[in-house]
């Protein structure tokens, strides 16, 4: 598995797409809701491409994208301008250091076939002969994305005709890929064949179907959820309707662990599994792994608290909302820099001390990568008065990033692999420390094949 170094390289984030037969003028403004319902998986960037492909007169791309938010990027002359029936929306992760401009996506660009717009949303493993390859036919690069290879494959491709142009193009991409593109007047999505990137569909009342990242951005629009795309599967939507393509049969799957453990929302079902069940029963099967007596279980906002809930629940020592999340301040985790991630943790996270003062604390969060966050934390627990502080990780120690394109950090900042237990709890200054085993890991997530390539055994 490759490890990702170079910032522009992070496709992580999130994709979001639109099909209606019929032109629409609010296609912009249902994107902005969906979009926004998918802020949590990048917060670099934001950008859409809507196509009119329903009026006579000459076929319309209008592509409008920028660093920052959603509410940030899009204003509301933006949503007003623009009609169309097929819409392709984006949302980048943030990258050490940040990536150029020129990678926000969605790419377009025009091709034998006509006007392409896509987004992607993954990692390849074989960029740099792909790119050496399309250099030498002659191609030219604008960004280090992995997304313009696959949009520059489309379109060498393209004389064989789309559904041709897409095999081709599939034949030659290693990795994980969650794709959604507007090729002319057709949307299409696509999965990797291993499932590492999730992606599904749904569909509204009026027609209008949707492919998205999770489930909980349907919720936003008021669709449906119909169905998980699945790995090896293309689909094709059109005025005719829907078609599915198996292009790749794969026995065995490799669904991201780190969607169900941090980056999905709680309230996405991915593949079958509920993202806060699968999170609330980890926590129960950590306190039953190592039980320990204390006062008050305290989860880390937002992703950690599920897994607090179940190990209360588990262990019967009461719950506490004794950590208040600044909701202004975004993921420490996605953060760019070492620097900002540490400073934002006492902005982000305010410790309730009439709750915490004299109790023995057990602090639950969804991981434990760098340290850095956790021993800040942990130092603002005893600071407000904690006699004891029990550390536990609701997913096994992390030692590797063999899990296509989430930006954690360079392996030797992972401090799983530098440190024993005993270290890391003396680093991070917590009285017991304990991680959720690869057993129970499993468990949790169902037996489902979810890769677990990342986790010390």
């Amino acid at each position: 598995m490759a490890s990702v170094k170079s910032a522009d390289k992070i496709e992580e984030g999130g994709v979001f797409a639109l099909y209606s037969r019929k032109l629409r003028t609010d296609l912009a403004g249902l994107a902005y809701y969906g979009m926004y319902a998918l802020q949590h998986r990048g917060q670099e960037s934001a950008g859409f491409s809507i196509a009119d492909f329903v009026s006579e007169n000459e076929v319309k791309l209008k592509t409008v994208k920028g660093r920052g938010l959603v509410a940030d990027v899009f204003s509301l002359k933006d949503l007003q301008s623009y009609s169309g029936n097929i819409l392709v929306g984006h949302l980048k992760y943030a990258t050490e250091g940040g990536a150029s401009s020129h990678s926000y996506q969605p790419l377009r660009g025009e091709s034998i076939m006509g006007k392409i717009a896509i987004v992607h949303n993954g990692n390849l493993l074989n960029t740099k002969e792909l790119k050496e390859e399309l250099m030498k036919n002659g191609s030219i690069f604008q960004t280090k994305t992995d997304t313009e290879i696959i949009l520059k494959l489309l379109g060498k491709n393209g004389k064989f005709g789309y559904d041709q142009a897409i095999l081709n193009t599939l034949k030659k991409l290693k990795g994980s890929f969650a794709i959604a593109v507007i090729i002319e007047d057709k949307l299409i999505g696509i999965r990797d064949p291993l499932g590492t990137r999730p992606l599904c569909l749904g569909m509204r009342e009026d027609g209008v179907y949707v492919l998205v990242s999770e489930s909980c951005a349907l919720d936003a629009v008021n669709a449906e959820f119909v169905r998980d795309i699945e790995p090896g599967e293309i689909v094709v939507i059109d005025k005719q309707g829907i078609e599915s393509i198996r292009y790749a049969n794969k026995k065995k799957k490799s669904f991201s662990s780190f969607e169900y453990i941090y980056f999905a929302r709680p309230d996405s079902v991915i593949d079958g599994i509920n993202v806060y069940s699968s999170r609330h029963e980890a926590g129960k099967l950590l306190y039953k792994q190592n039980p320990i007596e204390a006062d008050l279980v305290i989860g880390v906002p937002d992703s950690g608290v599920p897994a607090a809930i179940g190990y209360s629940e588990a262990s019967g020592i009461p719950y506490g909302t004794a950590l208040l999340k600044n909701k202004y301040v975004g993921r420490t985790f996605i953060l760019p820099t070492q620097e900002l991630r540490e400073n934002a943790v006492r902005v982000k996270l305010n410790p309730m001390k009439s709750l915490i003062e004299n109790k023995r604390i057990v602090v639950v969060d969804d991981s434990l990568v760098r340290g850095t966050t956790s021993k800040i934390l942990i130092k603002i627990l005893f600071e407000a008065g904690a006699k004891e502080v029990h550390f536990r990780s609701a997913s096994p120690v992390v030692i590797s990033e063999s899990y296509f394109g989430v930006n954690i950090a360079s392996e030797n900042e992972l401090i799983g692999n530098t440190m024993t237990i005993d270290e890391i709890r003396d680093y991070i200054g917590a009285t017991s420390l304990d991680y959720l085993s690869i057993e129970n890991i499993k468990k949790a997530l169902q037996n489902k094949d979810v890769n677990l390539d990342c986790f010390k055994d």
